[in-house]
């Protein structure tokens, strides 16, 4: 090759240039872009955060503490955290047991089982509720025997555990379907091989890699537990003191002109919404650390 042909430093300089002229993207359109999002954030995120803690606060701490020690905001409160307390943990169980299956084993109709956990993501919560009343209302298909047996499930608590285990039915599961099978199941059958059992295997070996997947799903499945209404308004019957979960109360509360109180309770809401951010924040940082470290 005839010397001058060869690139010199200059030419590879230019090369460069030229090239991160043509992958990167122009400055103005970063700033344009940068601020359409922050605008965004603080209009339907930062504003409305603001005027509920406004509102809650406005009259004094005295009276937020007033509303949130209502009789009626109470038992509001105790249910919903009765609720959370009984379907977090069944769909814990469910997701996890799903997903394994789902990841590690292949069987007919497997299609079918993803199809029906994606389902609650398809239908409007008030659908949801509208089908159990049909199933589980007076006068719906298994109606007349319930109360044969004096058994309530519609206006009580257990039709709202049940509508709200339905909605959150996908979260944890589809969490861990894609981590499972990323993962493969050659650490499972080796751990197999060398004589664990398969509760030892679960332990052991799944668990620890699934664990940063399930505590997302575990969060994300908690805080819609506690913030569904559309499903809830229908069983529910909305009865104070009895049926009502924090949503339904701020929904009487603001239907009575009662803001400040419906404000103060819905900071509750606000401040779990919050903490649950910062908890999702930390496990994924916590997840990015882990797989740098099994990176490097």
């Amino acid at each position: 090759m005839d010397r001058a042909d060869t690139p010199t430093a200059s030419d590879n300089d230019a090369l460069a240039k030229r090239w991160r002229r043509a992958t990167e993207e122009p400055a103005w359109l970063k700033v344009t872009l940068i601020t359409v999002a922050l605008a965004f954030v603080a209009l339907f995120l930062v504003l409305p955060l603001s005027v509920v803690l406004f509102g809650a606060f406005e009259r004094g701490i005295a009276t937020w503490l007033e509303a949130i020690r209502d009789p009626d905001a109470l038992s509001a409160i105790r249910l919903t955290l009765l609720i959370v307390a009984i379907v977090v943990p069944l769909n814990t169980l469910f997701g996890i047991a799903a997903a394994w299956a789902i990841a590690k084993f292949e069987f007919r109709g497997k299609p079918i089982l993803i199809s029906l956990i994606d389902m609650p993501f398809a239908i409007s919560p008030v659908v949801v509720g509208l089908i159990f009343v049909i199933l589980f209302g007076s006068q719906g298909w298994l109606g007349p025997w319930l109360a044969a047996h004096d058994l309530r499930i519609i206006f009580a608590v257990p039709g709202i555990v049940i509508v709200i285990a339905f909605g959150t039915l996908p979260f944890i599961a589809r969490e861990l379907i894609p981590l499972m099978q990323q993962q493969g199941k050659e650490e499972e059958e080796a751990s197999l091989t060398l004589g664990a059992s398969g509760f030892k295997t679960f332990w052991h070996v799944t668990l620890p890699n699934i664990k940063w997947g399930l505590i997302y799903g575990i969060i994300l499945c908690n805080a819609r537990a506690m913030g569904e209404f559309g499903a809830v308004a229908v069983v529910s019957g909305r009865i104070r003191g009895e049926t009502n979960t924090v949503p339904l109360h701020i929904e009487v509360l603001y239907n009575e002109y009662m803001f400040t109180a419906a404000f103060a309770v819905s900071s509750l809401l606000t401040g779990l919404a919050l903490v649950t951010i910062a908890i999702k924040s930390v496990v994924e940082w916590q997840d990015e650390r882990r797989q740098r470290r099994a990176a490097a």
